[in-house]
């Protein structure tokens, strides 16, 4: 059936394709924090193991947020780690970070969460020009979390 919601095909292809990169990086970002909630070690295992869980599952959330925007575009959300592989910025480093290197762990994350801060906004071009709204508040929303987790993170390190 055919899709009329205002946005031309090539308009709300052009989204679902930024959208997609974004899943992917959020999707690499989710694995990372999880593993570090589950590997970190040391004296500030307590507090980054919380961090890192309320992250990683607010992370989770919003990866269903963002392949559901896709799908109401009408394209298809990548969903396999090969697809991910290809379209995403984030660098599968984690087990690179020793389960003791706080501060590694601490570091790979902010890098990671302004990379999916860079995806995020890059779309908004494609977004404004076709004005729509949904797509732009949840960029809008990915924004404010990352920003805010990246400078919560950056934080420990000072």
């Amino acid at each position: 059936m055919k899709i009329d919601i205002g946005i031309t095909d090539t308009q709300r292809r052009e989204i679902a394709e930024d959208l997609s990169r974004l899943l992917a990086d959020s999707y690499g970002l989710y694995l990372k924090t999880h593993n570090f909630h589950w590997n970190v070690t040391g004296p500030m295992f307590n507090t980054l193991h919380l961090m890192f869980e309320t992250q990683y599952t607010e992370q989770w959330t919003a990866l269903d947020e963002i392949a559901e925007r896709i799908r109401a575009l009408g394209h298809r959300a990548p969903g396999s780690y090969s697809e991910f592989a290809s379209l995403t910025t984030i660098n599968d480093d984690a087990s690179s970070v020793e389960a003791g290197d706080w501060k590694g762990m601490v570091k790979a994350l902010v890098l990671g969460n302004e990379a999916v801060c860079r995806t995020a906004r890059k779309a908004f071009d494609a977004v404004n020009k076709a004005d729509d709204q949904p797509s732009a508040d949840l960029l809008t929303q990915r924004l404010q979390i990352h920003e805010k987790n990246a400078w919560m993170l950056r934080s420990l390190l000072e």
